[in-house]
């Protein structure tokens, strides 16, 4: 067998599959957004239910809903029947999962739905099937086949339900208007929370942490300084500390070879002038963009009359864990 071509057949049964999904999405999706919003805009959340691979699938759709601003839970039809099942709510709104739509162990839950009184999206590959029938709204995810050589593991489908779970979630979030913000405070303890809700301020360098040395200053003061500080970098400044340029440790090494002499020049003559700079209240995603690019790796902080408040320097990132 040659495993490369096969793993790419594999992957074009399942390409073929998102594609005809995709094609089949019509007004029921519109819906089922529209419904999803009104149960959510009403203190509902969604509840995702499904059995054997679904399940899985099941709880990372509930996982992205819930981190993209669209509160969900996961719900075990087995574990509904002893208990689990009184977390659903009136206000909620059902997402129900089965390609077949014939899994006995979710049908058994559709009465107590019912009962309470809330509107179940039935993703399926059969709208004919007792979960299409049973539900107020179908979402079709019907394939040609699975990947599966046997047609029996379930592969295409649970790829497609996935997919689809993902437009929902996608499309919910721009629908609320959830901002990038929003997103940070559902992720306070991870590398996107803090990259989002960490400002320049909290990451710059101050006081004897900042290079810095005035117009007319020798190379030389302006490495002492650099080392003093343990930084990279070093502000030039007038004498009412207005950002006049930046000289970094790259910038020495660069000039040392066509000038030895160099620390006696005049850091005027070397420094990099109206150097790309921040402002204290951006986010720190800002330096991540800027660094990416513009491919350097210190940046000064001005206020809004161009004096110097700060430094910020790559190698401090990753200590802040936002690199």
């Amino acid at each position: 067998m040659n495993f490369q071509k096969r793993a790419k057949q594999v992957l074009d049964v399942e390409i073929a599959g998102m594609e005809k999904v995709r094609d089949s999405i019509n007004g029921n999706f519109s819906t089922a957004i529209e419904w999803i919003l009104a149960a959510v805009n009403n203190g509902g959340k969604v509840v995702v239910t499904g059995v054997g691979k679904n399940f899985h699938i099941g709880q990372k759709m509930a996982a992205t809903f819930t981190s993209t601003g669209t509160p969900a839970v996961l719900l075990h039809p087995i574990e509904a029947m002893h208990g689990d099942f009184g977390i659903v709510g009136e206000k909620d709104i059902v997402l129900a999962l089965s390609y077949s739509g014939a899994s006995d162990e979710l049908l058994a839950l559709i009465p107590a739905f019912k009962r309470r009184g809330v509107k179940i999206i039935g993703m399926t590959g059969d709208a004919a099937s007792p979960l299409g029938v049973q539900s107020d709204l179908v979402l079709p995810i019907t394939v040609d086949k699975e990947a599966c050589p046997f047609g029996m593991a379930p592969t295409t489908s649970t790829t497609v339900t996935l997919a689809l779970g993902d437009a929902l979630a996608i499309v919910l979030l721009e629908a609320r208007g959830f901002k990038k913000e929003d997103y940070a405070k559902l992720h306070p303890g991870g590398a996107i929370g803090r990259t989002l809700l960490l400002k320049v301020s909290d990451v710059m360098r101050t006081k004897d942490r900042l290079a810095k040395v005035k117009s007319g200053a020798k190379v030389k003061e302006a490495v002492l300084a650099m080392t003093g500080a343990r930084a990279g970098c070093v502000a030039v400044v007038d004498g009412n500390d207005k950002l006049l340029g930046i000289f970094t440790d790259g910038d020495l090494r660069r000039h040392l070879i066509e000038t030895p002499d160099i620390t006696q020049a005049s850091i005027d003559s070397v420094m990099t002038r109206n150097p790309v700079t921040l402002k204290a209240g951006q986010l720190a995603v800002d330096i991540l963009k800027i660094y990416e690019e513009k491919n350097i790796d210190d940046l000064m902080v001005v206020d809004s009359t161009g004096h110097i408040v700060g430094a910020v320097d790559i190698q401090d990132l990753p200590k802040l864990k936002i690199l």
